[in-house]
């Protein structure tokens, strides 16, 4: 693939973020074609550098699937910020870049001088983003947190459960996945438009906790028209039944360590069409001509008994099999996948090829995610695996900042690139 068919060839991004909200947007970045150096440091390695899983038999900072899944196509270089030569190149970076990203709290970007004020005596044209927990002002501004914590702070941990139990929560860090690093690209991509336009850059503030609570807009307006706080439903929906997750056949010896495995599937019936539909699929037992299921209100009513009743005809298969007949019948159906069902099972995702296996020096050949979206004139591609640790660090001071092998040598003994 010709290099300059990548829509964002040509633009630097300076990446000062960690964990998960920045690095995936810049990611992102990287795979239409930005160049992208991730400033990293020795003397406080990313988080996720240390999480598993690992590479199979494998230790170390450069390992980890979860790291290297969200910084493909990236230089590392390794930075100390906490030296006033460290500041100093940062922003020597940060006058090659066109845009500058990082996800820190409000006093460790002041405390590095990387606030926009800062940035703009630097170059004047940046484009900045910040992506603050919780914004700049107000009185949780300096609130420590991730995604474990937004989760909560931003209304879904409530709302994810079943009745009469604790919040559970999403079960991953949601808002770092998908939200936060997606609506700050849609920013930048905006804030590119318009310095191509006037020639202008400008800052960019996501507040994590913002752009997670819009995921909630119905729970909202639920409160604001109807007074009505939400509560924990589990799997249940106030307009679809049956809508769960049902019990299939288990398979046996399948699991971790030859342990059994269960399997599920889900089933959402929301109209009295698809009930007929899904009737049929189960042979049209003579229970569900009972009055207690004639109407979807009779239905909700009885939802607990509905669903041991189809959970019956599931357990008794495959989930495969139930989704292939559901769907079939224009029932909306699916199977509740494991990790190994959306890497290796799935013919869907493999034909589609959503998976990009990528060869690292440590980790070895392993898969990425793609980009989540593709442009069907300009696709996009990784140029690298994920960096080990600081392995980019002397191109970057040499074709970037320019600096001379005595100059690279002395920073290194100063502890200034580590």
């Amino acid at each position: 693939m010709a290099e300059n068919r990548l829509p964002l060839t040509g633009v630097k991004v300076a990446d000062f973020s960690w964990f998960g909200a920045g690095p995936i947007c810049a990611a992102v970045m990287a795979y239409y074609g930005a160049e992208v150096v991730r400033v990293e440091s020795e003397t406080r390695v990313d988080g996720l550098r240390t999480l598993i899983p690992f590479a199979t038999g494998k230790t170390g900072y450069n390992v980890s699937g979860w790291f290297n899944n969200y910084n493909a196509g990236k230089w590392s270089l390794t930075l100390n910020l906490n030296t006033a030569r460290g500041r100093e190149l940062a922003h020597e970076l940060v006058r090659w870049s066109d845009v500058f990203l990082t996800n820190f709290t409000p006093s460790v970007i002041e405390r590095w001088t990387l606030t926009y004020e800062d940035l703009v005596k630097v170059k004047p044209g940046i484009i900045a983003a910040y992506q603050p927990m919780q914004g700049f002002d107000g009185p949780h501004r300096d609130f420590l947190g991730f995604g474990a914590v937004l989760t909560p702070t931003a209304g879904f941990s409530h709302l994810t459960g079943f009745p009469h139990s604790p919040p559970i929560g999403t079960g991953t860090n949601y808002p770092d996945y998908v939200i936060n690093p997606i609506h700050t690209l849609a920013a930048i991509l905006a804030a590119l438009r318009y310095r191509r336009k006037t020639g202008k850059g400008q800052r960019i503030e996501l507040a994590q906790v913002e752009s997670a609570a819009c995921a909630l807009g119905p729970a909202l307006m639920d409160y604001t028209v109807n007074g009505r706080v939400q509560e924990r439903a589990g799997n249940r929906s106030p307009y679809a039944a049956p809508h769960g997750a049902f019990r299939c056949q288990t398979l046996i010896g399948a699991g971790f360590l030859g342990t059994d495995e269960e399997r599920w599937c889900v089933i959402a019936v929301y109209t009295d069409e698809e009930w007929r539909a899904l009737c049929r699929v189960m042979g049209d037992p003579e229970w569900t001509r009972d009055e207690r299921f004639a109407t979807f209100r009779a239905r909700k009513e009885n939802e607990d008994e509905l669903e041991r009743l189809i959970e019956a005809w599931t357990s008794t298969k495959t989930p495969e099999e139930v989704m292939e007949s559901l769907q079939a019948a224009g029932v909306p159906g699916a199977i509740v996948q494991n990790a190994r069902d959306v890497l290796d099972s799935d013919p869907h995702l493999k034909e589609r090829g959503y998976y990009v296996y990528l060869d690292h020096p440590e980790a070895g050949r392993t898969a990425y995610d793609s980009a989540g979206f593709r442009l069907s004139k300009t696709p996009g591609a990784y140029r690298s695996p994920a960096p080990c640790l600081g392995e980019h660090t002397e191109y970057v001071c040499k074709e970037i900042l320019k600096l001379s092998d005595e100059e690279i040598a002395q920073l290194v003994i100063d502890e200034v690139l580590r």
